[in-house]
């Protein structure tokens, strides 16, 4: 798990200059960012050719970042079980440091994803304004210190989503979404507001999972993960309160 408080912000810069402590340092720290954990013994094997380049200073840290995102070990992980929409949030926070900002964004690389592929899509986030801006070519990347995110919203989002436990809320609705129908996801536990309250002084929310309610939550899950974020925002704002309501209860409900 990694988040704002709990995953200091700290800068690793690695050059043609850096030691071999200093890159396996980084080697480390971009693991920790991209994978959320070490490698398996197994899937050391599938890296160890540009493990080997990168601590031998034959490639650089993008480069490095890129051979990842493209590799069977980071697409087992994180694409093959997600929607589209949740695996593009998932790789903002790895490769770019925070949540997508808003729809807009989220629409251009769903777009880039589905039209060109998983590895162009990634590589898009790589070659971005906002990874120049912030990592350059040499800097691991990392979550962004508060005053530079685009949005007080894409703060919040964003601490959301790094203390989000690994599928902790499931494969298939973005932060954004959980977002707008006005559930507490801090800590990685999603739950509603008690009433007269803000989203971040809310109480767990329990449900009984009746069998019914469960077949329910897992055709509702298949429809979402179908869904672009045009369709999901335009979906969420045709709700009334009610329907808002027993739609967040059967997204708590684990699709089976």
């Amino acid at each position: 798990m990694t988040s704002i408080d709990t995953f200091p912000i700290k800068e690793i810069t690695v050059s043609r200059q850096s030691p071999g402590e200093e890159r396996q340092a980084a080697l480390h720290q971009i693991y920790a960012q991209v994978l959320e954990r070490q490698p398996y013994g197994f899937e050391r094997k599938q890296l160890a050719k540009i493990e080997a380049e990168f601590l031998r200073n034959k490639i650089g840290v993008k480069r490095f970042l890129r051979e990842l995102g493209h590799s069977e070990v980071y697409l087992n992980e994180f694409y093959y079980n997600s929607s589209n929409l949740k695996f593009i949030e998932l790789c903002f926070k790895h490769f770019i440091g925070r949540a997508p900002s808003d729809q807009t964004e989220m629409r251009r690389y769903c777009d880039i994803l589905m039209r060109q592929g998983v590895k162009a899509m990634i590589t898009a986030l790589l070659d971005s304004e906002d990874y120049s801006k912030h990592f350059g070519c040499f800097t691991v990347p990392h979550a962004w210190a508060e005053g530079s995110y685009p949005s007080p919203r894409t703060f919040w989002e964003t601490e959301v989503l790094l203390h989000e436990l690994h599928g902790r809320r499931g494969w298939i609705v973005p932060t954004m979404t959980w977002h707008n129908l006005q559930l507490n996801c801090d800590g990685g536990s999603c739950s509603l507001p008690l009433p007269g309250t803000s989203m971040h002084s809310s109480q767990p929310l329990r449900t009984a999972i009746a069998t019914g309610a469960v077949s329910g939550a897992e055709a509702l899950h298949q429809v979402l993960s179908t869904m672009g974020p045009q369709d999901l925002e335009v979906f969420a704002a045709t709700l009334s309160a009610t329907e808002r309501d027993k739609l967040r209860h059967l997204l708590m409900q684990p699709a089976q």
